[in-house]
């Protein structure tokens, strides 16, 4: 898995709004941005995308260190890790990605090592059908793309907060499928930034992208 996720990636710093932070990402560069998605052997490689919601509120916890400072995190659809990772940078202290797919465990473990960070525990379960586990904040990106799964991670979050006074920030640009959502009726923008013109491009001309702060 390690193999096939180096050979199949390209390490990247450029065109995000967090520079600092090292990635390995499916760019123009790689042979299966170009090939047949039926011949990629894995599930679909969401991992591979540093997403505008996901830069978003990695680039807010970078700026805003005392949202995070000795603070346990979950990274719920962690991805490529890079929320997880700025959290680390920003002095977090405990961490958990979670992610169901397992080649995204691999990327973020890769991740961690391109920006020399000892690894944080990697969850490759689905969390939201687990007993709940306190957590000072709980970040997601970019999830609220399908009703079912909005459903569920609303009445996920409302029990977390509910429960364990988790504070919970979600990056999302706000143009989801779901944007009709009840979930929406409780989120408070608390930042947004203009996106770089490569994700631009990557993004059907989006612009912008949001971090919210979910007030049930």
């Amino acid at each position: 898995m390690r193999a096939f996720v180096e050979e199949n990636t390209e390490v990247t710093s450029s065109g995000s709004l967090t520079p600092e932070i090292r990635l390995r990402l499916l760019t123009p560069r790689c042979k299966f941005w170009w090939e047949r998605a039926d011949l990629w052997p894995h599930g679909d490689p969401y991992w591979a995308i540093y997403w505008p919601g996901g830069q978003a509120l990695s680039r807010y916890l970078l700026d805003n260190p005392d949202v995070v400072r000795g603070k346990s995190v979950l990274d719920l659809g962690s991805g490529c890790g890079a929320t997880a990772i700025a959290a680390q940078m920003s002095g977090a202290s405990r961490i958990l990605a979670n992610d169901i797919d397992p080649v995204a465990g691999m990327a973020i473990t890769l991740n961690c090592e391109l920006n020399q960070l000892s690894p944080f525990p990697i969850l490759t379960k689905n969390i939201l059908s687990v007993e709940q586990d306190q957590w000072d904040l709980v970040v997601l990106g970019d999830m609220l793309y399908d009703e079912a799964l909005a459903d569920s991670l609303h009445g996920w979050l409302k029990r977390s907060t509910w429960t364990f006074g988790t504070q919970v920030l979600i990056g999302d640009p706000g143009r989801s499928p779901c944007s009709g959502h009840s979930i929406w009726h409780e989120l408070r923008k608390v930042a947004e930034y203009s996106l770089p013109e490569a994700t631009k491009q990557q993004n059907n001309g989006l612009t912008s992208s949001a971090v919210w702060d979910f007030q049930p």
